[in-house]
């Protein structure tokens, strides 16, 4: 009788448990058994027993369905919690609140409406899938770049069988094939986005490193599309051989032209070197102009980064400063060696009256624009250092005063160059109509600054200015085209600068660019009415109306010369002889181009592919510093189709959830609902 009359003020509170919808209770004499109802198995069901062995029955029970295993590890999490509680709780009320278990929900709408956001999702509803996990573990390593190799770390293993026992854990091969399906069909979904553009691409050719010197081609593809977006994305990176000349880099470019069949959309190729790459892009516009001839016979093909331009120069004023540098080095370790000398120099500071808020900070060799810095601010101290020679007899690398000027000119040359860095690498989608004003006030300032009298600073400007005018010969008329098709400068840009840069030889210069505008406003009037397609693909028949196309192309020509003879006037035209649109600093130039489209046709179309060339390709990290591309340890000791896929495939989904209103961040959950 003192056993029934136990009986039920106990039993409640061990059956509230969820464990027990999963097992029947079952005594045979003094003993009491659990009994699952999915295997038959049976489990002790004393009440001495607790419920954790029930709990891990289920989750490891083969023949009972997964669809609350969630509820049953929350239950057993809820527990663990309540046992590293505050320990004034007794061991009954512990018993008493593992047993509660408080439902999970889960709102799958990054920014639910109001009516929905109250409503629950219960993990009940979510049936594990192995292979969809799988390879959202895999997007995932290829999305923020974790190493391989993170498969087979303990710490993980454990993680990921406490988070989902059902998840079964795949070796380094079984992920890279993941990877590499993953790769394959991302790269489908550019292949087809590319050939529906209706404009051209252009393509960015750098060049990375590794530690073990390993060199690496990376292409890049640039392009506006249909939605008037600049776009950018990764096409190969492709490991080269210690051997490979420029002959064999125009070969390797070519294959990859080759295989994503773009030889007949590419509109121009930008490089790092201004002064190399020179054969190469010679071979490469061969090879493109025997299946169709480059738009101005390949003027417009060849482009050089102007970020690494000005790098490059900077770098070389930094080698000729590089004796001053040292004093002004060693001048700042001097005065910040004891308290003592760093309150006699601040002393002087202020007796001399500079008050500015900048300390004295050495730089650090590897980043130029912190010797920059360093050399600025030295400027500014330059009265206190001038008298601490004075007051204090240890100082003895000091600066005369024409190395004063020396540098303070030379800074302010390298202050300019500094400026225009920062507007080129300040965004990460910058159109090409940015650039041509920029680069001409730099032309300007170097012809000023080669007129100096002192043979120091007329050397350096000497040579800064020759290795720009290799940039400007190669695309200043690029960049006059782009700045011609920003409705606020049109021609009148090129009037305004033309003269300060050429004087009486302006007008000729002005005409060039004028012709050039025209020539290729030609071009592709002729070719709009037979806008050009992509060839068939493997195992395509031509179609009659390609042929037709092409024998018509003489009659488009004649069409487009006989119209002008009527006195139409063009889109060119009419875009010319319109008045500028004002400027103001919220202005968008692809969302002028997409609203004007209807009114300019032919234009447009040129718009599309000159003002997405990609006229710099460096972003602050490497402009600011001596640094080249360079690729990370782990990726360099991978295989090469891996490694390719790796490095796109990081690019392609970075992308993806970039974009506004992207589902690729919850690219799985609609997956894992049960369907009804």
């Amino acid at each position: 009788m003192e056993i029934t009359s136990e009986a039920p003020a106990k039993r409640p509170k061990r059956l509230t448990s969820v464990v027990w919808n999963h097992f029947e209770r079952v005594r045979k004499g003094e003993i009491c058994y659990a009994v699952c109802v999915h295997c038959k198995k049976k489990l002790s069901g004393s009440s001495n027993s607790g419920t954790t062995h029930l709990r891990n029955h289920l989750i490891r029970c083969l023949k009972r369905s997964n669809y609350d295993v969630s509820q049953i590890l929350a239950a057993k999490r809820k527990r663990k919690d309540t046992a590293l509680a505050v320990a004034s709780v007794t061991y009954e009320e512990g018993q008493r609140k593992e047993e509660i278990i408080t439902p999970i929900s889960y709102k799958f709408d990054q920014e639910p409406k109001k009516e929905e956001s109250n409503i629950p999702f219960n993990l009940g509803s979510v049936k594990f899938d192995q292979e969809r996990s799988r390879l959202d573990f895999a997007r995932m390593i290829m999305l923020h770049g974790y190493p391989l190799a993170m498969v087979e770390h303990v710490g993980f293993k454990i993680f990921v069988k406490n988070l989902q026992p059902l998840f079964e854990v795949m070796n380094n091969s079984a992920i890279e094939l993941d990877c590499m399906t993953i790769y394959a069909k991302e790269k489908q979904k550019i292949y087809e986005e590319i050939h529906n553009l209706h404009g051209r691409i252009s393509l960015v050719a750098d060049i990375w490193v590794s530690a073990d010197s390993a060199r690496y081609l990376c292409l890049t593809a640039y392009y506006i599309d249909e939605d008037w977006k600049l776009r950018k994305k990764i096409l190969n990176f492709v490991t080269l051989n210690t051997a490979d000349t420029d002959d064999l880099l125009s070969e390797v470019v070519i294959k990859c032209l080759t295989d994503w069949a773009i030889d007949r959309k590419l509109f121009s190729m930008t490089f790092d070197e201004c002064s190399g790459y020179d054969d190469m892009v010679f071979r490469i516009k061969d090879w493109l102009s025997q299946n169709k001839p480059l738009l101005k016979n390949g003027e417009l093909f060849d482009v050089r980064c102007a970020s690494n331009v000005l790098k490059s120069i900077v770098l070389d004023v930094m080698e000729a400063l590089r004796g001053l540098t040292h004093k002004i080095r060693e001048s700042i370790r001097h005065v910040k060696s004891s308290q003592i000398t760093l309150g006699k120099f601040n002393e002087i500071a202020r007796q001399v009256g500079i008050n500015t808020e900048r300390h004295l900070v050495l730089d650090y060799p590897m980043q130029w624009h912190s010797t920059y810095t360093m050399l600025e601010t030295a400027l500014e101290y330059r009265g206190a250092f001038s008298l601490l020679q004075e007051n204090d007899a240890d100082y003895k690398i000091s600066l005369s005063e024409t190395e004063w000027e020396w540098l303070s000119s030379v800074t302010g040359y390298v202050k300019l160059l500094v400026e225009v860095t920062k507007i080129f690498t300040g965004s990460k989608y910058l159109t090409a109509n940015v650039y041509f004003p920029e680069i001409c006030d730099i032309h300007i300032q170097l012809t000023e600054w080669c007129k100096s009298a002192d043979e120091f600073l007329g050397d350096i400007a000497t040579k800064m200015k020759a290795k720009f005018d290799q940039y400007w010969n190669k695309c200043s008329q690029s960049l006059a085209i782009a700045a011609i098709l920003d409705p606020r400068f049109k021609m009148k840009l090129v009037e305004y600068y033309y003269p300060q840069i050429y004087g009486s030889d302006a007008p000729n210069h002005i005409k060039a660019v004028s012709d050039a505008v025209r020539q290729l406003f030609n071009e592709y009037a002729i070719g709009s009415t037979s806008l050009d397609q992509d060839p068939p693909g493997p195992g395509s028949l031509p179609s009659s109306s390609t042929g037709t196309r092409d024998r018509l192309r003489g009659f488009d020509k004649f069409l487009h010369e006989t119209s002008q003879n009527q006195s139409v006037p063009s889109d060119l035209d009419k875009y010319l002889e319109e008045p500028v649109f004002p400027r103001n600093y919220d202005f968008n130039i692809l969302n002028w181009w997409k609203v004007h489209t209807p009114r300019y046709p032919i234009l447009s179309m040129i718009a599309r592919d000159v003002l997405g060339v990609p006229a710099s390709t460096l972003g602050p990290e490497l402009a600011f510093s001596n640094k080249v591309r360079m690729l990370d340890q782990h990726k360099s000791s991978l295989s090469s189709d891996i490694r390719e896929a790796l490095v796109c495939g990081q690019d392609w989904l970075r992308l993806e959830a970039e974009e506004p209103n992207s589902s690729s961040i919850n690219y799985a959950l609609p997956l894992l609902i049960e369907s009804s």
